[in-house]
């Protein structure tokens, strides 16, 4: 009897929020890290953007409400702000499903990304548990077309492939 072929499955998020005021003390963080020349985003939590977005791309593919739904009991219920707890429990969610390969795209004219991608990279494979070759980060200043491109705010958009 021949194996069942393995079933894929192609998840999409997006993600985006504004730039607080910049004497705000909320660190700016993006896919796990850091960047400390922007001020923090605007949400109840971190705001990471990379991160959420994941998270949305893991629902796009499970049917299970992360953002609008264990997160905001997360935040609300248990004061839980970190975006890395919303993604471990994202995760979860998956059961006997593994991520293949996750590609995110960030657009933002501040901070500057270019310098940090293979970190970012190195942060989002291990909080996935995948290798670093199954991540790909491209980023743009967006020239100014967009919101995000003028400065106010950054946008992430992540495509998710699993196996099971």
């Amino acid at each position: 009897m021949n194996a069942p072929f393995p079933q894929v499955r192609v998840g999409i998020g997006q993600d985006s929020h504004r730039f607080l005021s910049p004497d705000s003390s909320k660190p700016c963080i993006i896919g796990g890290i850091i960047f400390e020349e922007a001020p923090g985003l605007a949400a109840d939590s971190d705001g990471d953007v990379v991160y959420h977005a994941i998270c949305n791309a893991i629902t796009s593919v499970t049917g299970v409400p992360i953002l609008g739904g264990i997160a905001i009991d997360l935040c609300h219920k248990d004061g839980i702000t970190d975006s890395q707890v919303y993604l471990e429990r994202a995760l979860e969610t998956l059961r006997s499903q593994r991520i293949s390969h996750v590609a995110l795209t960030i657009e933002g004219k501040r901070p500057r990304f270019q310098k940090r991608i293979e970190e970012m990279r190195h942060k989002v494979a291990s909080v996935l548990g995948i290798r670093l070759d199954q991540v790909g980060i491209t980023a743009t200043s967006g020239d100014g077309l967009t919101d995000f491109g003028c400065g106010d705010g950054i946008q992430c958009f992540c495509i998710l492939t699993t196996v099971q």
